[in-house]
C-alpha cells in the first residue's frame, strides 16, 4: 500500500460527487442520530443524578412503627431508634426524625389548606416537618438567610420555623420573612432562617415536575409538640415514625444499615417472619441512586441502538455501492492485474475508498450530531449541551469500522478477478 492508492480512491471517489454523498448519507445520519440519542440521555441522565444527589448522598430513610402489644407504644420505638443512631458516632454525622404536621400553617391571607392547588406542582402546598437541628445536614440543605435551629432550639422546643426556599416564596412572596410569625393551627412560631434553593425547579426533566415541590416545605422543631397542643392543635402525634440519617461515606452507609436491620429485628422483630410487634424499612439515596443510573444506562443503550440500525443501513448501502463500483471498472481491475498489480493491491485499493467515504461521512455526521444535540437540547431541556468527545471519537471509529466491514467482500470479488476475463468485459 503505497500513497498512489490513496490518489486512486480520491480520483475515485471525486468522480461521482452526488452518488459519494448519497452514499454517506446513511453513515451522516446513523452517526448524527446516535450521537444526539446518547448525549440527549446522558444530559437527562446527569440532570435526574444531580437532582437525587440534591437531596444528599450517604442518607438513610428508617421507617418503623410498633404495634402496643406489649404494654408499650411508638414512643419506645423512636426513643430507642434515636439512641441508637447516637450511639454510632463512628459512622453517623447527622440523625433527624421527620414526623408529618397535617394541620393549617397561616401568614396573614394565605393558608396551606385553602390557598394551594394540590393538582398542580406549580401551586402546590407546602408541607410542613417536625425536625431536629441536624435536618439541614442530613438533607444537604444549606441556610440562605438567618439561621437555622440550634440545639437549644430542640432542647427547649422553642417556637421558630425555618423554610424551604420554595415554601417561603409561597407564603411571602419576595418580602423577607425572617422575624414574620407564621401561625401553625394558630399556634404561633417566628421564622428564623430560609434555606437556599437545592434544585433548579425551571429546568426539570420530563417526568421529574414533582421535584418542584422538595424545596417547599416548612420546618418546626419535633420538640414543639408540647406547645402546639398547649395551643389547641391536634394534628401532630406524640412521636414519629420516620427518621433520615446522615453517613460519613458509602461503605459507613452500608455498615450503618446492616446495624440498624440488627437492632430493628431485635427492637419489632422480623417483619418477614410473621412473628413481629410492628414493621419497618431501612434505605438509602444511594441506592435509589444506583438503581436510576442503571435503568437510564439500560435505556441509554436501548435508545443508541435503535439510532445504530439507521448506521448499519448506511453501511449496506456503501456494500451496495462498492460492489457496483467493482463492475464499474472491471477493465481497470484488469489492466492493473496485467501489468502486475497483486491481490493484495486491489484489496487495500477498494478497502481505502469503503473507508474514506465513511470516514468523511463520519466527520460530517459528528458534525451533525454536534448541531442536532445542541437544538434538541436547548429545546427539550433548555440546556446547552455539547457531546461528550469520547462519544465523537467512538462514533468516528464506528464509520471507519463500517467502511472496513461493508467494504471488506467487494474489496475480495475486486481482487478474485482473472486479469483475462477482466480485460474482455465490455
Amino acid at each position: 500500500m503505497n500513497f498512489q492508492t490513496f490518489k486512486l480512491a480520491i480520483k475515485s471517489i471525486s468522480a461521482r460527487k452526488g452518488r459519494t454523498f448519497l452514499t454517506m448519507l446513511g453513515v451522516i445520519i446513523g452517526l448524527a442520530a446516535v450521537i444526539i440519542m446518547v448525549s440527549y440521555t446522558s444530559a437527562t441522565t446527569k440532570q435526574m443524578m444531580d437532582m437525587m444527589k440534591a437531596s444528599g448522598t450517604n442518607q438513610i430513610q428508617i421507617y418503623a412503627y410498633k404495634w402496643s402489644m406489649r404494654g408499650d407504644d411508638d414512643t419506645s420505638v423512636f426513643d430507642s431508634i434515636y439512641n441508637y443512631c447516637q450511639q454510632m458516632d463512628d459512622l453517623v454525622v447527622g440523625i433527624t426524625p421527620q414526623q408529618y404536621f397535617y394541620g393549617s400553617v397561616r401568614y396573614g391571607t394565605v393558608d396551606s389548606n385553602t390557598s394551594f392547588d394540590y393538582s398542580d406542582y406549580d401551586h402546590y402546598a407546602p408541607e410542613t416537618y417536625m425536625v431536629s437541628n441536624q435536618w439541614g445536614i442530613c438533607n444537604n440543605a444549606v441556610i440562605a438567610k438567618g439561621r437555622d435551629f440550634t440545639l437549644l432550639d430542640i432542647q427547649r422546643g422553642n417556637q421558630v420555623c425555618v423554610l424551604g426556599s420554595q415554601a417561603a416564596k409561597a407564603f411571602f412572596n419576595y418580602a423577607d420573612p425572617i422575624g414574620k410569625t407564621m401561625t401553625f393551627d394558630g399556634v404561633p412560631f417566628t421564622v428564623i432562617g430560609v434555606y437556599e434553593p437545592r434544585f433548579d425547579v425551571d429546568n426539570l426533566p420530563e417526568g421529574y415536575e414533582y421535584f418542584k415541590t422538595r424545596d417547599n416545605f416548612v420546618l418546626i422543631p419535633y420538640t414543639s409538640t408540647r406547645a402546639l397542643k398547649i395551643g389547641g392543635s391536634d394534628s401532630v402525634d406524640n412521636w414519629s415514625n420516620e427518621f433520615y440519617v446522615k453517613c460519613t461515606g458509602p461503605d459507613e452507609t452500608q455498615e450503618a444499615m446492616s446495624r440498624l436491620n440488627t437492632f430493628l429485628k431485635g427492637v419489632i422483630g422480623d417483619p418477614n417472619s410473621g412473628n413481629s410487634y410492628g414493621s419497618f424499612n431501612v434505605g438509602s439515596t444511594d441506592q435509589a441512586i444506583a438503581s436510576t443510573e442503571d435503568a437510564t444506562r439500560s435505556q441509554q443503550l436501548l435508545m443508541g441502538g435503535i439510532a445504530a440500525i439507521s448506521l448499519l443501513v448506511g453501511g449496506i448501502g456503501i456494500m451496495n455501492i462498492m460492489l457496483v463500483t467493482v463492475t464499474e471498472r472491471t477493465r481497470e481491475i484488469g489492466i492493473r492485474k496485467a501489468i502486475g498489480a497483486e491481490r493484495k493491491n486491489i484489496i487495500f485499493q477498494f478497502l481505502i475508498e469503503a473507508c474514506m467515504i465513511c470516514g468523511i461521512g463520519g466527520v460530517l455526521g459528528i458534525l451533525a450530531g454536534y448541531v442536532g444535540t445542541l437544538i434538541v437540547c436547548k429545546k427539550a431541556l433548555d440546556l446547552i449541551i455539547l457531546p461528550d468527545p469520547q462519544i465523537a471519537g467512538l462514533a468516528f471509529a464506528i464509520s471507519v469500522g463500517i467502511g472496513i466491514i461493508f467494504g471488506l467482500y467487494p474489496a475480495i470479488k475486486a481482487s478474485g478477478l482473472q486479469p483475462v476475463e477482466a480485460l474482455r468485459a465490455d
